[in-house]
């Protein structure tokens, strides 16, 4: 398989995710915002952290219309699958691929910690090699990272199963005021589109591919994609 790391003015995750995917063997090279096209044969692309076009205007927004944008909109539609961490969240919705929206955490500081995520399904192509209602412990490191969407979209991503992650206590209760981070609508920490192919998420799975990080937890959405793309 092969995949494709988007790189903008400002990213600075786009190491990290490359390493875990060239270690995963999903033989992976970065593309310019501003090329036209993702490479030829593609199976996911990644849209990493980071501040592109240093978060003017507003998170995302400018990086949401770079030419590289389009391809990544047409390969989704085709069925391709996308993974945008943290910044890469932002842009997706931003570009309409995902619906919501990403505003300033509630308490108007930057958050840069290890929180307890909960897999809330197993049933997608990027958390099949969790059991749903896992605890994983992921850095988090966000500004922006407050999700909103209106209560007509909230109910039909709970309906549809396209909560993927919400942040929780270490013992997976998503109730709790002082287990959401950032004030997040639903405790909501990752998305995916009504096809299934498509997954925004603000923790930083790649920041904990490798015990050597300090944890490894992350490390299985990268495998859930590479057992269902190869």
């Amino acid at each position: 398989m092969k995949s494709a790391v988007i790189r903008f003015p400002g990213s600075n995750c786009e190491r990290d995710s490359y390493t875990v995917l060239e270690k995963q063997g999903m033989n992976p090279e970065y593309v310019w915002h501003g090329d036209g096209a993702l490479p030829e044969d593609i199976d996911l692309v990644v849209v990493p952290g980071g501040f592109s076009y240093g978060d003017y205007l507003r998170v995302g927004a400018m990086a949401a219309h770079s030419p590289i944008m389009g391809d990544v909109k047409r390969f989704a539609e085709r069925g391709g699958h996308v993974l945008g961490i943290c910044n890469g969240f932002q842009i997706l919705c931003e570009a309409k691929m995902l619906p919501g929206t990403l505003r300033q955490n509630n308490h108007l500081k930057f958050n840069c910690e290890t929180r307890p995520v909960k897999v809330e399904t197993n049933a997608t192509a990027f958390t099949e090699d969790y059991v749903s209602g896992d605890v994983l412990q992921l850095p988090i490191a966000h500004h922006e990272g407050c999700y909103y969407a209106d209560a007509d979209t909230l109910a039909d991503l709970q309906a549809n199963g396209q909560i993927l992650f919400r942040y929780s206590d270490v013992e997976g209760d998503s109730s709790r005021h002082d287990s959401n981070p950032n004030g997040s609508a639903a405790h909501i920490a990752g998305i995916i589109n009504a096809q299934g192919n498509v997954l925004g998420l603000m923790p930083h799975p790649e920041r904990a591919s490798e015990a050597l990080l300090g944890s490894a937890d992350g490390l299985g959405v990268f495998t859930s994609l590479k057992a269902r793309l190869v």
